[in-house]
């Protein structure tokens, strides 16, 4: 099995895709970032490409003409390097129809809270706000919706009494750095199947991951 080509959509400081580029290059997991796009210059996640030789491109929504000739335009730029699967890291845009569809069930998301609980932006604050007392994050395929996508893996943190947001979100993305690893090597050894909004996984497939919470149906 050759290694999977993975291209990284982000807008930020690209922690998540530096725990994929940490799992490569310990060989743990069997791919390759093949390509970094941002819709940020400022982004630190070019400076991470940047220190591991990836290559990264910033593409800009306000250079065309309507949103989905934006994401047609990022669809053809990946067709052209063989992509396999495409990892949004952080990217803080919507994707639409014209990216979904020349990569169905192959554009992969994280976001920090359960879900479907508290979607969108601000997660963490949402489950705080709303009283929790266990919140966590989740890895995702991506669909037309806000977060809707069919579940891959989650996995749950205890919320204290004296959580911030910034306290919550620090413990969250630990587990984030784990699990978003995990859902990739899985795609990547060809473990995942979808069958309507469910994910299914191999049972036998799992890493250890204090807080996970195995999606699979009891046989």
């Amino acid at each position: 099995m050759g290694k999977l080509r993975i291209a990284v959509l982000a807008s930020g400081r690209g922690s998540n895709f530096q725990s994929l580029v940490d799992a490569i290059d310990s060989g743990w997991l069997q791919g390759e970032i093949s390509m970094l796009i941002t819709d940020n210059t400022e982004a630190f996640a070019i400076e991470r490409a940047k220190k591991h030789g990836i290559a990264y491109r910033s593409m800009f929504p306000n250079d065309f003409a309507s949103k989905d000739l934006y994401f047609s335009a990022i669809a053809e730029e990946l067709k052209k390097i063989h992509v396999e699967l495409v990892v949004l890291a952080g990217f803080m845009r919507i994707v639409r129809k014209p990216l979904i569809d020349a990569f169905p069930f192959k554009i992969m998301n994280i976001h920090p809270a359960l879900l479907p609980s508290f979607p969108g932006l601000h997660g963490q604050k949402q489950a705080l706000d709303y009283g929790v007392k266990i919140s966590g994050c989740t890895v995702h395929f991506v669909d037309g919706g806000m977060d809707t996508g069919p579940i891959i893996i989650q996995a749950a943190v205890p919320v204290h009494d004296d959580d911030t947001e910034e306290s919550l979100s620090e413990r969250i993305l630990k587990l984030e750095h784990k699990i978003y690893p995990q859902a990739v090597k899985l795609f990547a050894e060809g473990m995942i199947e979808v069958s309507g909004r469910k994910v299914m996984i191999r049972r036998d497939a799992f890493a250890e991951v204090d807080g996970m919470i195995n999606p699979l149906p009891e046989n």
